[in-house]
């Protein structure tokens, strides 16, 4: 039987990307999922392409309205829900004299907010399931410093906090709350930059399908002892000192 099979998940920012790389795997694995997306056209593609196993719903990530209606078609779609994983973000980048406030709010409120917004909604409906499992999707810049990107830098480092919090509160109710740390993943905010500069040790980018599998581990039981726990898919990079030659 496929590991998810009977299980629900709400995936935000599933469109495209990372976010659809999840959400064909997790179908792969018997789960129905619902994709959530600013993203219309492209969610609804999506859904298709995935048959009886999907279900889109436009979701803007910093609506607290938007999310509890997300929930609300999960269960109404699917009979409840199981898994949430919080994978919409932006990244916005200047340097720290010319970081305005909009980008910085910006950079906020989608990737912390977003995720805050999105476990305090699905937190009742998992618990009516007797537990679950919520996966935040943080990035390696939740881990270190990257100049220019300070906004998400500090969104990140949030989210990777904010995951612990949510642990260690909802781990009675037997809902496992853990965060992953991808590398520099090909997607299309990621398009316009090289991954030659970052000298990653396994010698090249990440694809969206590298990162996919280890979502599956988490909102599965294989990781049921698995809480507050930070999980790195990075190819190497931030275990080593970069050098110039």
């Amino acid at each position: 039987m496929a590991r998810l099979t009977g299980k629900t998940v709400l995936i935000s920012g599933a469109a495209r990307g990372l976010g659809a790389a999840c959400a064909r795997a997790l179908a792969d694995e018997g789960a129905g999922v619902v994709i959530g997306d600013l993203l219309e056209a492209e969610g609804r593609r999506l859904s298709e392409e995935l048959g009886d196993s999907a279900h889109y719903v436009y979701l803007d990530v910093t609506d607290a309205d938007a999310w509890r209606t997300a929930v609300t078609e999960a269960r109404q779609t699917f009979g409840g829900l199981d898994v949430l994983v919080n994978n919409a973000g932006i990244a916005v980048g200047a340097p720290l004299e010319e970081h305005t406030l909009d980008q910085w709010n910006g950079a906020l409120a989608v990737n912390l907010t977003g995720t805050f917004l999105g476990m305090r909604a699905a937190v009742p409906a998992l618990r009516e399931r007797g537990g679950g499992s919520i996966v935040n999707v943080s990035s390696v810049e939740g881990l270190r410093g990257s100049a220019g990107l300070h906004g998400y830098v500090a969104a990140k480092f949030g989210v990777r906090g904010l995951t612990k919090s949510a642990a260690v509160e909802l781990g009675r109710h037997g809902i496992r709350v853990n965060s992953v740390h991808p590398g520099f993943v090909r997607t299309a905010m990621t398009e316009n930059l090289d991954p030659e500069v970052l000298q990653i040790p396994l010698g090249r980018a990440a694809e969206p399908g590298d990162v996919a599998p280890l979502v599956v581990f988490l909102a599965a039981d294989d990781s049921a002892y698995c809480t507050g726990a930070e999980f790195v898919v990075d190819g190497g990079l931030v275990s080593g000192v970069p050098h110039s030659g």
